[in-house]
């Protein structure tokens, strides 16, 4: 058996305006988990979507278990034992689990699909792999963290003996991380190799025995994670030193901005999902609502944004009450909203990113010529777009690029110059910094903590605890619909919020 399992050797591909790999060497060991690390735009969707047989190298050599190999299409990575757990998972909802993980690849009997022994192959892997699904459940009545395990299994099923896994923890839990990690640990020690790809370094400390950065197209260098430390590797991927908590002055509260009284309102199957919500956030304040996913706070920002309706309560933007107003009426009155699913809330994929950054005011001056006919005016449009793609250092800068072409984190900068630039009273700003770089996060909370100074009002929404302490003022912890206590972050421990998030107390 070779040394490496992967090996891809002077692997270039170009695109317009963007050279995403340029000379790339990149080795795995046989057997390892192996981080694949940058900023956003570095290049590395693009190398693991080489080895993945999705795109085609200009220039280059892959080799596959020290054979030189060359892929057409998945299909023939497939073969060769390589599997991929995209960021964004690849179900069908209706389906159940088993019905998932066998598609294309279906047992049957004569020409009927084995249903039965579909079921059974799922069992058998799960138990294998300590992977905990239950083969006949709907997908579309589990979890995220669920999700992602079939979605492993059906790389298993397919003889994956090489695991790509994008962006694998940027949906999770802190408590799915962990089984997660788990889950890792035990197909390494079954022998199989794991190329892990994220932005979040503490999770490269944790989970990773090599680590390979990426900086514009190149590799800065590969290291064993016990030789580097978290701030070595942020440095190489930035080429500067990269700040992990920003400076955090003491906030001076003004008038309220956002009242919110006796909140209640339904989810998607119309049960509770709010329950007699009341708070309140003022200007030159953070307040960070932190809890564990699926609690209440999607249905919360789409309550405080127009996006679903209240049951009962109110809510008031400047003693005004904008209850159940709809999305526009809520924008007009200044509020701007970073969605936490940048996709279905945030951008028009095959629009360009021009077309993104005046979504939400598109039928304002000057961006019409006239707005009972909503005649566009193109020229306002570009200059902003140059202006946000300079400023927020959006990569490619080309301001006619479908925001679909542009990689996760740059698509996330996109919404979040937009919302930035609307000089709003009230800023909710949902998972802002979900699956962008350390450079970027630093950015974003730099212009957040700057949003809260010179006077804007912002509701922090986020499933990452090191981010709820470092900009927060206040910390609201929610749990099964309700808030159940609001701290002082000087009051705070992560085990105290952590306790509270499962409905443990401590508030």
């Amino acid at each position: 058996m070779a040394d490496f399992a992967v090996d891809m050797r002077r692997i270039t591909k170009k695109f317009p305006l963007v050279l995403a790999n340029d000379d790339v060497n990149f080795k795995v060991k046989q057997g390892e988990i192996h981080a694949l690390v940058g900023e956003n735009g570095a290049g590395k969707s693009t190398l693991v979507n080489i080895l993945y047989g999705l795109l085609r190298p200009d220039r280059g050599t892959l080799v596959i278990d020290g054979r030189e190999v060359q892929l057409s299409d998945p299909g023939d990575a497939i073969k060769l034992g390589i599997g991929m757990v995209h960021q964004h998972f690849m179900l069908i909802p209706p389906f159940t689990v088993a019905e998932n993980v066998v598609l294309g690849q279906e047992p049957a009997i004569g020409a009927m699909v084995d249903i039965s022994r579909a079921n059974e192959i799922v069992r058998e892997l799960s138990e294998q792999y300590g992977l905990k699904v239950d083969p006949t459940s709907k997908v579309e009545t589990l979890s995220v963290g669920i999700e992602q395990r079939i979605e492993i299994i059906k790389v298993l099923y397919r003889g994956a003996q090489i695991l790509i896994l994008d962006e694998p923890t940027a949906v999770l839990t802190p408590q799915e991380v962990d089984e997660l990690f788990e889950i890792l640990r035990s197909l390494k020690d079954q022998g199989k190799t794991i190329i892990f790809i994220t932005h979040k370094l503490q999770e490269v400390m944790s989970i990773a025995d090599a680590v390979t950065v990426m900086r514009r197209g190149k590799v800065v260098g590969t290291v064993a994670v016990k030789d580097t430390s978290r701030q070595d590797i942020a440095t190489m991927m930035v080429g500067r030193q990269v700040l992990f908590q920003v400076e955090h002055t003491p906030a001076d509260p003004g008038d309220i901005v956002l009242s919110v009284e006796n909140l209640s309102a339904l989810d998607n199957k119309s049960l509770p999902a709010l329950r007699d919500i009341s708070f309140a956030v003022r200007e030159k304040e953070i307040l960070g609502i932190a809890g564990v996913e699926g609690n209440g706070q999607s249905e919360l920002v789409e309550v405080l944004t127009g996006l679903r309706r209240a049951q009962s309560g109110r809510v008031q933007l400047n003693g005004r009450e904008i209850t159940n107003f709809n999305p526009r009426a809520i924008r007009e009155k200044g509020t701007c909203h970073i969605p936490e699913d940048r996709h279905r809330r945030g951008l028009v994929l095959d629009f360009s990113v021009a077309q993104n950054t005046v979504l939400g005011i598109h039928y304002r001056r000057p961006y019409v010529r006239n707005m009972l006919l909503d005649v566009i005016n193109f020229g306002p449009i570009r200059q902003k777009a140059q202006r946000l793609l300079h400023e927020f250092d959006i990569r490619p800068p080309d301001q006619e690029n479908p925001a679909g072409n542009l990689s996760g984190g740059n698509q996330q900068k996109v919404v979040v110059a937009r919302e930035f630039d609307q000089n709003p009273k009230l800023l909710i700003a949902a998972q802002p910094t979900r699956g962008v770089d350390v450079g970027s996060i630093e950015f974003i909370h730099q212009r957040l903590l700057q949003a809260r100074d010179a006077g804007k009002a912002v509701l922090l929404v986020s499933a990452d605890l090191e981010e709820i302490f470092s900009l927060s003022d206040r910390i609201a912890v929610m749990y099964d619909g309700q808030i159940v206590g609001i701290l002082d972050p000087a009051e705070a421990t992560e085990a105290r919020i952590g306790m509270m998030m499962t409905g443990g107390g401590g508030g």
